[in-house]
């Protein structure tokens, strides 16, 4: 008889699947190949139905076929036969497949759903920095030329008191008390307290 004639008939026979069970629980490899061959087409079949994903359900397959090597020691012939004791570990592994595909898909949402969140906080924060800005703005303006002129060359071109004071031509004490006191009308403008 043919490989595949016996693999066929192997899948149909109870009592014959239940005596190479009992070798493959005992380590027999030649015994498990033939439970391989016979089982893993309909195995691959009920798991693809379930997944619909043919490289996904040949990797569960795959480890449905691993665990029968593995628990073959624990099968018992008095509460069924072989083929619905393998076809119902290829259906909770396909199942857990799913549900872990689920759980993947719902936790990559929830990340989603932070990014979005966490985007909405830059845009906040953007707004805030421009709100900022405008009511720095509006208080230099209320300064006196000389302050303005003198905080905006130290504070934003990053000059030192000395070279502000040859830019705009003024002494360098008359420079640094004006700056000084720019600072205080610009700390109370904004509302910021010491």
């Amino acid at each position: 008889m043919s490989e595949p004639a016996q693999a066929a008939t192997a899948c149909t026979d109870g009592p014959l699947l239940e005596a190479l069970m009992a070798e493959v629980a005992v380590g027999d490899q030649d015994a498990y190949r033939r439970i391989y061959r016979a089982l893993l087409g309909p195995v691959f079949g009920l798991v693809l139905r379930v997944l619909r994903d043919p490289a996904q359900s040949e990797e569960v397959a795959q480890e449905v076929m691993l665990e029968v090597w593995q628990c073959a020691a624990r099968y018992r012939p008095e509460r069924g036969a072989v083929v619905p004791w393998v076809m119902t570990m290829a259906h909770r592994r396909a199942v857990d497949r799913v549900r872990q595909a689920q759980r993947t898909s719902a936790r990559e949402e929830r990340a989603a759903a932070h990014a979005h969140t966490t985007a909405f906080d830059e845009v906040a924060e953007a707004v805030e920095d421009r709100l900022e800005h405008e009511r720095l703005r509006r208080c230099l303006t209320a300064l006196t030329g000389l302050q303005r002129q003198s905080l905006t060359l130290a504070y934003y071109r990053g000059l030192t008191y000395q070279e502000v004071a040859d830019l705009v031509h003024a002494p360098l004490s008359t420079v640094k008390t004006r700056m000084r006191d720019g600072l205080v009308r610009l700390r109370d403008c904004l509302g910021v307290h010491p």
